[in-house]
């Protein structure tokens, strides 16, 4: 799902979409160890964090690996629902600036063979939902990736999440064109959850 035509590292709001071959198996083929770890971890309820409400800010590098600078930032409201009592679940950003609007959404679906997630992003300005970035989580800390092609050229993704506590979650992307040498980050998100109000 190279981020070419699809969201994903910063959606680059329909510029690029991810297109990718064999991701589950190169994905479990990356690290020997962390396939061994998930295989120990039942992990169908590792995004049971995420369940409701955040205001999330994006910065979305524009144009990634042509060393360009160029960031555009983003607010918007992120809501996370629970599916199959939370062996799935399904993300849903509407996020905008002063001059794009966009509506992102992201299907995680979780393997009882792999113990793995698999990460599915969708543009609403796509509307077709490629393959997935497979991973899951280690310590709290979850990390996904898979290969994909950007401007017709292989590059590896990696999709960092980090929950920072109860109420906050940092979100970053990275591609590499150098199969691992070296990142560059492209998609940064912070989510703030949105207490529910007391009633009364």
């Amino acid at each position: 799902m190279a981020l070419v035509n699809k969201f994903r590292a910063g959606c680059l709001l329909g510029s690029l979409i991810f297109a990718a071959g064999s991701v589950m198996v190169w994905a479990q083929s990356t690290s020997r160890a962390a396939a061994a770890t998930a295989a120990e971890h039942d992990g169908q309820h590792d995004f049971n964090f995420e369940f409701g409400t955040w205001k999330t800010h994006v910065s979305l590098l524009r144009h990634p690996l042509t060393g360009s600078k160029d960031w555009a930032e983003f607010d918007g409201i992120t809501v996370v629902h629970k599916v199959w009592n939370g062996q799935a679940n399904l993300l849903e950003l509407d996020m905008h600036n002063a001059s794009s609007h966009a509506h992102l959404a992201s299907f995680r679906l979780y393997n009882p063979a792999t113990r793995q997630w698999g990460l599915y992003f969708v543009n609403s300005r796509v509307g077709t939902i490629g393959v997935p970035t497979v991973g899951g989580f280690t310590n709290g800390r979850g990390e996904f990736s898979d290969k994909e092609t950007l401007d017709g050229k292989p590059i590896l993704v990696r999709f960092v999440i980090t929950p920072r506590s109860a109420d906050a979650i940092h979100f970053e992307q990275a591609f590499s064109a150098d199969n691992g040498k070296t990142w560059e980050t492209n998609w940064i998100a912070d989510d703030t959850r949105v207490k529910d109000r007391p009633s009364g």
